[in-house]
């Protein structure tokens, strides 16, 4: 596992979206570039930052990353290597192979990209007289967990509706994660039942870190999608350590490693699971 520092400093930028692509990119830049300034060392972007959430547009904001014809990730490698920080690239619109992706790159102080997290889970919701989404009409859903080892931490990626499935939290902490960043832009709907509950629940979990970043809501966007908001950090213990509402700002928090440490000595959650009566088991090879 790479060397990391043990207590650093947080941004969390809740972007506010909207239809022009390049004013999401500059204003993106902002928002890192204040952070950075401020003593962030990790800083964390939305779900779908560079465009609004409007399913049937997708494709005229994607971007072919592995071609390097990207001038949202070509942003963020340019800031991360002059500020030399780690950003989660929340995540785009992806093209490849004729497909489209919801994708969070992760890009180191050297401006490299380090990690490329596909989003696993598609969200398709069908509440009569309420709403109706169906990410899989549109989308692909990638294959594969993203953990990656950074100068601040081994972190693992999900993206929105991945943080509902406790098994994948549960496969980064047995990889060694410290935190989890989920990029997510949950709906009105969702948003005010279930978001904070499921940061705190796979926090507390797994004894960790987990951060998720939202764009903030857009009254006056195009799609019908109105999002929740409500960027967060949680602590090991399940504790708000930074939050905001659903305006356009920046959440910025302390992590400090020996938390974990200390709550796992508090209450060992790993010794006292009972791995002969169940098991998650992780098909690459590991038991988690």
């Amino acid at each position: 596992m790479a060397s990391h520092i043990q207590k650093f400093k947080i941004a969390l930028c809740q972007l506010l979206v909207t239809s022009d692509k390049e004013r999401n990119i500059a204003r993106a830049r902002e928002l890192i570039e204040d952070a950075a300034l401020k003593g962030s060392k990790l800083i964390v972007l939305p779900e779908m930052w560079n465009c609004p959430l409007s399913l049937q547009n997708l494709s005229k904001y994607a971007e072919d990353i592995d071609a390097q014809d990207s001038p949202s990730i070509s942003m963020l490698s340019e800031v991360a290597a002059c500020h030399e920080i780690t950003i989660i690239g929340g995540s785009i619109p992806e093209k490849a192979n004729g497909q489209l992706f919801n994708t969070c790159c992760v890009l180191g102080p050297d401006g490299q990209v380090k990690a490329k997290h596909r989003k696993l889970h598609l969200f398709d919701i069908d509440i009569p007289g309420d709403t109706t989404f169906r990410e899989s009409d549109t989308l692909t859903a990638g294959d594969t967990p993203t953990i990656v080892d950074t100068d601040v931490g081994s972190i693992g990626i999900g993206i929105c509706h991945d943080i509902r499935f406790p098994e994948l939290a549960m496969l980064y902490r047995s990889r060694g994660a410290h935190l989890i960043c989920y990029p997510g832009a949950f709906n009105m709907s969702t948003g005010e039942l279930l978001w904070e509950l499921m940061q705190r629940s796979r926090a507390v979990d797994n004894q960790l870190f987990v951060a998720t970043c939202s764009p903030a809501r857009n009254p006056n966007a195009e799609s019908d999608y109105m999002i929740w908001g409500h960027s967060s950090l949680v602590g090991p213990f399940g504790d708000m350590i930074a939050t905001t509402g659903h305006d356009e700002a920046t959440v910025a928090g302390e992590i400090d490693y020996s938390m974990i440490h200390s709550r796992r000595e508090n209450l060992s959650l790993a010794e006292q699971r009972r791995g002969v009566i169940y098991k998650t088991v992780d098909v690459l090879g590991q038991i988690a």
